[in-house]
């Protein structure tokens, strides 16, 4: 992955306004991102935000807790960030939940694969304590994880890169795998995103892999409402767009598009018609989009 500028982001306790109260009974931290790792605290922030809503699409008490005990100042993505952006966040965690949880009924003690972890908690909402989970994200950002989140008996942090194939060698089983890979691979060049699925088709002789991608007019118009407006730093832009999915079995022989689905098009009826009409817009021009996919 290519390197980007080191962002010193100084954690603050939030003031008696804000939508969460901060626990003074935490020490604010300091910690280091760069421009792309600095996105893993949007997502996180959008479940916290969900979670407390009366009528919730998603619960994610664990987002909650993280959110309440890190004194960092959201203000800026409080006031900025594009309310469909955070129901895109909400809309592909419920998609990987549903699809972790269908192939663990078909794979109980498979192994469940998570590229560019962050902050997120799918383990906590769906684990079914028998499959092995593998968390992966760059060292100083499983650094900051390990702040919140533990590993245990079926769950294990692996701090590389993506492309520093040494993570492969961690991973026991190489039959029945799920890999998830959420707001990560339009970070990078297409080439990029080439190799890394002609190396998990190299490593896995099964595997089933959920992410989320953009189109090209996707791209320019993320970095346009969420990077920019979110007050997030331009090395954090997006870089790989695809208009047809089914491009990728074109890749690779082994893939196969078992599903390609635009964003919002399950939730659109739980929103109000002002938020609707905007994903209505976002589908139509497939901005975001969800795809689950084998190998073998």
């Amino acid at each position: 992955m290519a390197a980007f500028g080191t962002l010193k982001i100084i954690l603050k306790a939030w003031s008696s306004t804000d939508m969460f109260r901060y626990n003074k009974t935490m020490t604010s931290e300091k910690v280091s991102l760069n421009g792309v790792q600095e996105t893993l605290l949007l997502p996180l922030w959008g479940r916290a935000r969900e979670t407390k809503k009366k009528k919730p699409l998603l619960i994610d008490d664990t987002a909650v807790r993280i959110i309440e005990s890190i004194g960092y100042d959201f203000s800026v993505i409080k006031e900025k960030v594009n309310p469909i952006s955070c129901a895109s966040w909400i809309a592909r965690s419920i998609y990987f939940d549903n699809k972790i949880k269908s192939f663990l009924r078909k794979y109980p003690d498979g192994s469940i694969i998570n590229i560019g972890c962050g902050l997120d908690t799918t383990y906590e909402r769906v684990n079914n304590k028998r499959a092995v989970w593998y968390e992966l994200d760059f060292p100083e950002v499983i650094e900051i994880r390990k702040r919140y989140l533990k590993e245990t008996l079926n769950r294990r942090f692996l701090p590389y890169s993506v492309f520093n194939n040494e993570w492969y060698v961690e991973i026991k089983e190489k039959k029945r795998v799920f890999i998830m890979i959420a707001g990560v691979i339009y970070y990078f060049e297409e080439k990029q995103v080439k190799e890394l699925f002609d190396k998990i088709t190299d490593e896995f002789e099964y595997s089933e892999i959920a992410f989320d991608y953009s189109s090209p007019v996707g791209v320019k118009i993320a970095n346009k409402k969420v990077i920019e407006d979110g007050g997030m730093d331009k090395n954090a832009y997006l870089k790989w767009g695809i208009a047809n999915i089914r491009e990728m079995e074109e890749w690779n022989k082994k893939i196969t598009v078992l599903q390609n689905m635009k964003m919002f098009k399950e939730h659109k009826k739980r929103y109000p018609l002002t938020k609707r009409l905007g994903m209505i817009i976002s589908d139509a021009l497939s901005i975001m989009s969800l795809a689950h996919i084998t190998i073998e």
